[in-house]
């Protein structure tokens, strides 16, 4: 949060403005918070298709989700990610629930909830021998609809 002074009717005013570190984020899977996010990249809130504002529909662009390598198979996104795998083609992909969640200080102030999510792609990070940096898990996931909600905004008008 920050400070800034605002002059009204020869008042000055001290106003509160909030703004978010993006540092300052978790990622849930059906609910339950998935460990080991580095970044969320190319969330699009609101986008329309085509020019025309009369004709145009809404429409999802994918979210690239940059995770660590996790060893157990049987955390819920290694399960998601095996049966997405296991699919056979021409079958829909399995689908989850994911919501990105915006912390300032603690409390949580804005949540993408992503329903009907499928992953499309998974690629890693190069593997380097001369490089002690962790390899990343880099999923493109595709989705049916987004919600964003203001949680800590009460009597949101």
């Amino acid at each position: 949060m920050s400070e800034m002074t605002q002059n009204t009717d020869d008042m000055a005013t001290l106003v509160t403005v909030d703004s978010l570190v993006a540092n300052e984020f978790e990622v849930e899977l059906e609910g339950e918070i998935l460990p080991g996010v580095f970044r969320v990249s190319g969330l699009v809130t609101f986008k329309l298709d085509g020019d025309d504002e009369h004709h145009a529909s809404r429409t999802n662009s994918p979210i690239i989700l940059s995770k660590m390598v996790q060893r157990d198979g049987n955390t819920a996104f290694n399960k998601w990610l095996r049966e997405t795998v296991s699919a056979k083609s021409g079958q829909p992909r399995p689908r989850r629930t994911l919501a990105v969640v915006a912390i300032d200080d603690g409390v949580e102030t804005r949540r993408w909830t992503i329903s009907g999510a499928w992953i499309q792609q998974v690629r890693y990070s190069d593997f380097d021998s001369a490089s002690s940096a962790m390899v990343e898990e880099i999923v493109t996931i595709h989705f049916d609809g987004l919600q964003e909600q203001w949680p800590a905004t009460p009597g949101l008008e």
